[in-house]
C-alpha cells in the first residue's frame, strides 16, 4: 500500500500545471490515494474502492442540486479520496450544491481550470503509487533479512533494539509489565523529552490487540510474548500514523525479544541484565546524567532520597548436602530480594555480580534507613542463610558508588560464622567489623601476607610435618580467649588433649601464649590467613 495523499497528488507536475484549485474538503486533503480513474458516469460510486480518486470532466453528472448531492453522498459513502474536476467541458464553475454537499461530507473536490490528459494522470499517479509499493517491500525485505540475521546470531536484546533504531529511525523503548523503561535507544533528534513521565503516560495508553497506534501519544505499541504470558511492551515513535512497514518492524522486534526471553536461562532476564548495568555502571560513574535518568526509568529515584548499598552473600554451607548449584541459590536469592523490596515498596536495583547478590534501596529522606534495611534482610533471612552487609546511607548521587562499595567491604570482612547464632546482627555495618575490616581492605597488600606467614608457618609445617593440629588449636584459643573449657569443646576435644596441644604450639614458636601482645600477633596472622589464605 502507497502512501501518497490527495495532497501529494495534486503537487505533482502533471497536475500541478492544470493550476487545481481546492473547493471543498481542504482540510482532509491527507487521504491516502490508493489509484486514480477517469470516468464519466453518474452511477460511478458502487465500482470505486476505499481511496480510490475520481477524475471527471463532469459531462455525465446529473443536473439537479438534490441528484449533485445524492452524487456526492454516494461517493463519500464509497470512501473515494476525492473528487477532481476539468472544467470548461460541462461546466465554466462547479455548481454551488456540488460544493456545499462535498464540504458537508468532508470529500475532497478539486476543480482544473485547464485541460489536462487524464491519461497521464494516470499514469503518473500510477507509477508513483507502484515505486513507493516497491519501496515498501524493499524495506520490509530488509527488515526480515535484518532480523532472520540477528535470529542466526543470537542476538541479545541491545542489538535488537539498535536494528529497530536504525530501521525506524526513531526513538524505541522496551518496558516492563510494571512500565518500567527496560531499555531505550534514542532517534537522531535525541528527543529525551520523549521518555518524560514515561511511567504515567505508559498506563494511559492501551491500544486493543496486539499491536496498536496511539496518536494522542504518537506511540506505535507492541505486546511482547502472549496476552496471558506477556511481561513487557516495545514502543516506537511515530507521531504520524505507522506504515505497514514500520508495523512490521515492531512486531518482528517483539517476537525477536520474546524469543531470547524463552532462551534466556533466568525468567527476569532482561530486568536483571538492566540493573546489572545500571549498578556496574554506578559503581564506575554515578554522575552520569544518563546513567541517573535510565535508573529513573527503571523505577529508582536517584534524587532528594537516601541511597544504602546492600550485599547479601549466600552461606556456602546452605549447599551442603543438596544438589543445588551455587547459581540457583543466588537466583532465589535475587528473587526473595526483589520480592522483599516490593512488599516493603522500596525500589532497588537487585543483581548478582561474582556470586553475591548486589542491591542498591532508594528511600524517602524521613525514612529510619537501618530499620529499612533489617526489614528487608529479615524478609529475605527467613527463606535462605544469608550473610547480609550495609554500607552507610547516602544523598547526593555522586557518593552511590561508596555505599555500594562499603556494604561489599562489609560482606568480605565479616567474620566466617558469624550470625549463625541468634545474638549476631540482622545486618553488618562498618562498626561492626572493627579490625577484620581493615585486614579485609588491606587484603591485597604483600606485607600481611608475609607477617601472616613469619606468624603461622612454623605451625602450619609442623601440622604438615607430623599430622597435628596446631593451627586449628591455636586458632581456637583466640576465639575463646576466655574459657579454654570452651576452646577444646570447639575442636571437640579434652582439655588434656588441648593443653598438650597449646604446649607444643608455645614450643614450635618459642613464645608465650599468654603474652598479650603475642596473642594479639598471632590473632591478627590467623584473620588475615581467613581473609587471604596462604599456601
Amino acid at each position: 500500500m502507497g502512501t501518497l495523499s490527495v495532497a501529494d497528488v495534486l503537487a505533482m507536475p502533471v497536475l500541478r500545471a492544470a493550476g487545481p484549485v481546492v473547493l471543498a474538503g481542504d482540510d482532509t486533503l491527507d487521504r491516502p490515494v490508493r489509484w486514480v480513474h477517469a470516468a464519466e458516469l453518474a452511477d460511478i460510486a458502487p465500482l470505486l474502492r476505499a481511496g480510490d480518486l475520481l477524475l471527471s470532466t463532469g459531462i455525465a453528472m446529473p443536473d439537479t442540486g438534490s441528484e449533485l448531492e445524492r452524487f456526492a453522498a454516494s461517493l463519500a459513502e464509497s470512501e473515494a479520496a476525492g473528487l477532481v474536476i476539468e472544467l470548461g467541458r460541462r461546466w465554466e464553475s462547479v455548481p454551488q450544491s456540488l460544493v456545499a454537499a462535498c464540504e458537508r461530507h468532508g470529500l475532497p473536490l478539486v476543480a482544473l481550470p485547464r485541460e489536462v490528459r487524464f491519461a497521464a494522470v494516470t499514469q503518473a499517479v500510477g507509477e508513483r503509487l507502484v515505486d513507493e509499493q516497491l519501496a515498501e517491500l524493499r524495506e520490509t525485505q530488509r527488515v526480515h533479512e535484518t532480523f532472520t540475521e540477528l535470529s542466526l546470531g543470537e542476538a541479545g536484546p541491545r542489538e535488537i533494539l539498535a536494528a529497530v533504531q536504525r530501521l525506524a529511525g526513531a526513538t524505541v523503548v522496551v518496558e516492563s509489565e510494571q512500565h518500567q523503561v527496560l531499555d531505550y535507544r534514542l532517534g537522531p533528534d535525541d528527543e529525551a523529552g520523549f521518555l518524560a513521565g514515561w511511567a504515567a503516560r505508559s498506563r494511559t495508553v492501551a491500544p486493543e490487540g496486539r499491536t496498536g497506534w496511539d496518536p494522542a501519544s504518537g506511540w506505535l505499541v507492541t505486546r511482547i510474548g502472549k496476552r496471558e504470558r506477556g511481561w513487557g511492551r516495545l514502543v516506537v515513535q511515530s507521531p504520524e500514523p505507522p506504515s505497514q512497514r514500520l508495523v512490521a518492524l515492531a512486531e518482528r522486534a517483539a517476537a525477536a525479544l520474546a524469543l531470547h526471553r524463552l532462551h534466556d536461562r533466568q525468567r527476569d532476564g532482561l530486568l536483571r541484565r538492566t540493573h546489572h548495568e545500571l549498578l556496574l555502571g554506578l559503581l564506575t560513574d554515578p554522575t552520569s546524567t544518563d546513567l541517573l535518568r535510565r535508573c529513573e526509568l527503571a523505577g529508582l529515584p536517584t534524587a532528594r532520597r537516601q541511597l544504602i548499598g546492600v550485599t547479601l552473600r549466600p552461606r556456602r554451607e546452605a549447599l551442603e548436602g543438596t544438589t543445588t548449584p551455587p547459581e540457583t541459590l543466588v537466583d532465589e536469592v535475587i528473587a526473595a530480594t526483589v520480592l522483599a523490596a516490593d512488599q516493603l515498596r522500596v525500589p532497588a536495583l537487585v543483581c548478582e555480580v561474582e556470586h553475591d547478590v548486589r542491591a542498591l534501596l532508594s528511600l524517602p529522606l524521613a525514612t529510619n534507613a537501618d530499620r529499612a534495611v533489617d526489614d528487608l534482610a529479615a524478609r529475605v533471612l527467613r527463606r535462605f542463610a544469608v550473610v547480609v552487609g550495609a554500607g552507610r546511607a547516602v544523598t547526593r548521587e555522586a557518593a552511590i558508588d561508596r555505599t555500594l562499595r562499603e556494604a561489599q567491604h562489609v560482606v568480605e570482612s565479616v567474620r566466617p560464622g558469624a550470625g549463625d547464632g541468634a545474638a549476631g546482627p540482622v545486618v553488618h555495618r562498618l562498626e561492626d567489623v572493627h579490625l577484620r575490616g581493615l585486614l579485609t581492605m588491606l587484603a591485597g597488600d604483600e606485607r600481611l601476607a608475609l607477617f601472616a606467614a613469619r606468624e603461622l608457618d612454623p605451625l602450619r609445617d609442623h601440622d604438615r610435618q607430623h599430622g597435628t593440629q596446631l593451627v586449628a588449636a591455636l586458632r581456637a584459643l583466640v576465639t575463646h580467649p576466655g574459657s579454654k573449657s570452651d576452646a577444646a569443646a570447639a575442636l571437640h576435644v579434652s582439655r588434656p588433649v588441648f593443653y598438650d596441644r597449646l604446649a607444643k604450639a608455645r614450643r614450635v614458636l618459642g613464645a608465650d601464649l599468654d603474652d598479650p601482645d603475642i596473642r594479639v600477633s598471632l590473632q591478627v596472622a590467623l584473620m588475615i590467613d581467613e581473609i587471604t589464605p596462604g599456601p
